[in-house]
């Protein structure tokens, strides 16, 4: 192709990629949208009104802390640990999301609860998981000892096996929300880039992937922020991270105030991360410009890439997936020959499962307003305000947990060891699940459909609940699917917040760590999963038919 030609298709490429014209939104939100979204930041803020408070009170030796070799040390650790495991969550993630929704691959469907249900596995569980395959004198070791001679694998512990269980149990954060948006494109797009010569390639990089970009960055941004907050598999492979760091000052060292210092410097870190991804979203729009209903897209046909597709859904679910359930089963096993009891009492299931829906359909509706402030009324206040929302995220939920407790105890007395406070705390650190999946679903509705509603008669409520949400319905789905998924794992704000008696699948799990064969964690643990696939079928299902 002459470089003429070259220039005609980009040209022509750029030309029928409308979505990205820069807008402003109105001035000034209505009442009913700001106020919500004002308390909803606030109340994600409350946390950090503790810490400030701690930090304070520790004076001087709290700051001497923050300048310590140890700290340096510790916050390079995590900070190559979340780039890392951000990259490669996004590596897994996109592939998979397109092969589940835009093409034909052979049991898509299954595939696509398959390739999402790694996120339903605690943290702690895979590095126990990873450590028993994959340490020294592990499964994997015995294996190959014998037929092989191998006296001694890599060693998983560090860096190398905080990033291997992260990613694989992370990415998902990604996939769903990828998911979500890739059912809300609009093929007419795609078939106008192929008109004009590109091929595949070039049609996904110039036109799909800059659609896909809101809702790639909000899954990033979980999984970043998640690796900041993470406990469970830094701690069992010994790969000291800030979340560690904090956790030897509250729990081991009784030091709460250099603890809470130390958490400011998480805060901060998180902060910066925020401001970044701010910078690379800019202020484009990823909706229709033009008129015309989108039409049904047709399936990808993969011809002789379906293979090498298989192999790769296949090998994902086969580390993250199937690999840990195999294990798990094997303990069971293990425990049951010896006589061991399973140990489990399905209240338990019913506490996770109840918990769960609760602090799912709050963040739901909780993140619709502030969805709203971030992509129809965009300036560095409602910037703010969103941004405010994914503070409790990256902070280990045991920070959360006592800050809670500090002002559950001394200004909101009848929640305290209640049910409610803890559904709370669940909002507070799993919000940007929700608030992320919704805005990226928000962008891809053109406000000229609320504006064509309402000039047939419709009020702002009537246009919002007729047109704007059925159409943003996917990705607050999407939204509602991840918080479910990750309160039925939560463990340390769960063990302190939760009323007495109130046990969880997750807190089953922890109490029975010690075990000989593991047998009641094992068992808690498949049933977790269990549990958590079949709403996680119900809403990937519903999420296709609604908008498939």
């Amino acid at each position: 192709m002459t470089p003429a030609a070259t220039g005609v298709l980009k040209s022509a490429a750029r030309a029928i990629r409308p979505y990205r014209a820069r807008v402003a939104g109105p001035a000034w939100p209505p009442a009913i949208v700001w106020i919500p979204a004002v308390i909803v930041a606030v109340s994600m803020v409350l946390p950090l009104v503790y810490l400030f408070m701690r930090t304070l009170g520790a004076g001087g030796e709290a700051w001497e802390l923050l300048f310590r070799s140890r700290v340096a040390k510790t916050l390079v650790n995590t900070i190559l640990l979340a780039v890392a495991v951000t990259a490669g969550s996004v590596i897994l993630a996109v592939p998979l999301a397109w092969l589940t929704v835009r093409t034909d691959l052979p049991y898509r469907r299954v595939w696509a609860v398959l390739t999402a249900l790694p996120l339903v596995i605690p943290s702690y569980v895979g590095g126990i998981v990873v450590i028993a395959a994959l340490g020294p004198n592990g499964l994997l070791q015995q294996s190959v000892a014998g037929p092989l001679g191998v006296d001694r694998l890599p060693d998983i512990y560090g860096f190398p096996g905080a990033l291997l269980v992260l990613v694989l149990l992370s990415y998902p954060y990604v996939l769903l929300s990828v998911r979500g948006a890739m059912w809300g494109l609009d093929p007419s797009l795609e078939e106008s880039s192929r008109s004009l010569g590109h091929n595949s390639w070039s049609t996904f990089k110039e036109v799909i992937l800059p659609q896909l970009r809101p809702a790639i960055v909000a899954g990033a941004l979980l999984v970043c922020l998640y690796t900041l907050s993470d406990f469970g598999a830094v701690s069992l492979l010994q790969f000291e991270t800030f979340t560690y760091f904090i956790y030897l000052q509250f729990e081991v060292y009784g030091a709460r105030s250099l603890a809470a210092a130390s958490s400011l410097v998480l805060i901060g870190l998180a902060l910066s991360i925020l401001l970044l991804e701010a910078r690379t979203r800019g202020r484009s729009i990823y909706h229709r410009s033009t008129v015309g209903t989108p039409r049904p897209f047709t399936p990808t046909h993969l011809g002789r890439w379906k293979w090498p597709a298989l192999v790769f859904c296949g090998l994902v679910v086969l580390f993250a997936l199937v690999m840990p359930l195999a294990v798990l089963a094997y303990w069971l096993g293990r425990g049951l020959s010896e006589g061991q009891s399973l140990g489990l009492e399905w209240n338990t299931v019913f506490n996770s499962v109840y918990v769960s829906v609760l602090a799912a359909v709050g963040a739901a509706f909780a993140a619709i307003p502030v969805a709203i402030l971030a992509v129809r009324y965009k300036s560095w206040v409602t910037g703010l305000l969103e941004r405010a929302t994914y503070v409790g995220f990256a902070l280990p939920g045991i920070v959360i947990a006592i800050a809670l407790v500090f002002f559950g105890a001394n200004f909101l007395t009848p929640l305290y060891q209640t049910v409610g406070i803890l559904i709370f705390a669940y909002v507070v650190l799993f919000l940007p699940a929700a608030v992320g999946a919704t805005r990226a679903s928000l962008l891809q509705v053109s406000p000229r459909l609320e504006e064509a509603a309402r000039g047939l008669g419709k009020g702002p409520r009537q246009a919002f609940t007729s047109v704007t949400f059925p159409l943003m319905r996917p990705g607050m789905l999407a939204g509602a699917s991840l918080v479910f998924l990750i309160t039925m794992k939560e463990l340390p704000a769960t063990l302190i917040l939760s009323p007495l008696g109130f046990d969880t699948l997750a807190t089953s799990i922890w109490s029975s760590r010690d075990s000989v064969y593991l047998t009641q964690a094992a068992t808690a643990a498949l049933v977790l999963v269990a549990a958590s696939s079949v709403p996680m079928a119900f809403l990937l299902f519903r999420q296709g038919r609604l908008t498939g």
